[in-house]
């Protein structure tokens, strides 16, 4: 339940103490462009040093988590997701940096060199691989070529149309060519400083509820689950094979009240139903007891431009 502590900070959130690390993909309903709103309602204990913990059972594209981990000195860190694609990539990241910038820098010099129509070739027979290998789930792939999957996956990101992961309900990437002129595909100051970040992680694919037992009064957790749409055609699930419908929604904040019983502080992201129906309580109602802030986003993920604007999205606080 809300605590009486101050729910503001007053630095910029998104401003470290140096470079640090980003993400390293482009990923549909990042927070790079909310991390100074989340910095001004992060929970005081964070700031203050009496946090040491840190979990993110829905990590993404990881902007929170870097901005966190740049900023703040924490003693252990877990994250996870259902996405096994980003898993296997940030295990990479975190164990074979070195030999995933290799081949980073081998596909990257090859590409560089291909004409406009034999770079378009190259991009589908790499999605073609990347999808064929994907199917691999007795941990072979972990074990031989994990490094080659997670370059074909940077590729890809990098490559493909307005950067985007989406894949089909077979679980296969789909987004086409994006015929970019000369895009970074290997940057290899930034996986370095990702593989820093991750040392003292613990890293998870499952369930949100994976994060369960790690979590105590020590503890912030930042959960960020794919978002309830806010109307009947729009669809934030994009990077997941299986849905995250109102009943997942619900478990999720059953889950939410029970890491608030062990003393946890936390940050939950969802969409704000207000922005197309103002009678729709589903959020008010699920978080009752709790607090809950607007924060100002533009909606970018949208086929009519015209609906390309600022809207509002909610974080809900413990605090």
């Amino acid at each position: 339940m809300p605590g009486s502590y101050p729910t503001q900070l007053a630095f910029p959130f998104s401003h470290s103490r140096g470079p640090g690390a980003r993400p390293f993909l482009k990923w549909a309903g990042g927070k790079g462009q909310l991390l100074d709103q989340i910095g001004r309602h992060l929970p005081p204990e964070l700031r203050e040093g009496r946090i040491t913990k840190y979990a993110e059972p829905f990590i993404g594209g990881g902007a929170v988590f870097f901005s966190i981990a740049n900023r703040f000195g924490l003693r252990k860190c877990f994250i996870s997701d259902m996405n096994e694609d980003l898993i296997l990539a940030y295990r990479t990241i975190q164990q074979q940096v070195e030999a995933l910038i290799h081949r980073l820098e081998e596909i990257q010099r090859h590409y560089y060199g291909l004409t406009p129509g034999a770079r378009k070739e190259f991009f589908y027979e790499v999605r073609q691989k990347f999808n064929r290998a994907r199917g691999r789930s007795d941990g072979s792939l972990w074990r031989h070529d994990a490094a080659i999957q997670v370059a074909r996956l940077i590729f890809l990101n990098r490559t493909c149309f307005n950067g985007l992961y989406r894949v089909n309900s077979r679980g296969d990437f789909n987004v086409p060519f994006g015929n970019y002129r000369n895009p970074r595909i290997c940057d290899a100051p930034n996986l370095r400083s990702v593989s820093h970040s991750f040392q003292n992680a613990e890293i998870h694919f499952g369930d949100f509820t994976a994060c369960k037992a790690f979590v105590d009064e020590r503890t912030f957790v930042y959960l960020d689950p794919p978002y309830r749409p806010i109307s009947r055609t729009a669809s934030f699930n994009a990077y997941y094979k299986n849905p995250f419908d109102d009943a997942e929604q619900r478990r999720l904040a059953g889950f939410y009240q029970q890491l608030g019983s062990a003393g946890a502080r936390l940050m939950l992201s969802n969409s704000d139903p207000h922005n197309e129906n103002p009678q729709d309580m589903f959020f008010e109602e699920l978080y009752a007891g709790f607090s809950i802030h607007k924060v100002v986003a533009s909606r970018r993920i949208n086929s009519n431009g015209a609906k390309r604007g600022p809207i509002t999205e909610l974080l809900i606080t413990n605090y």
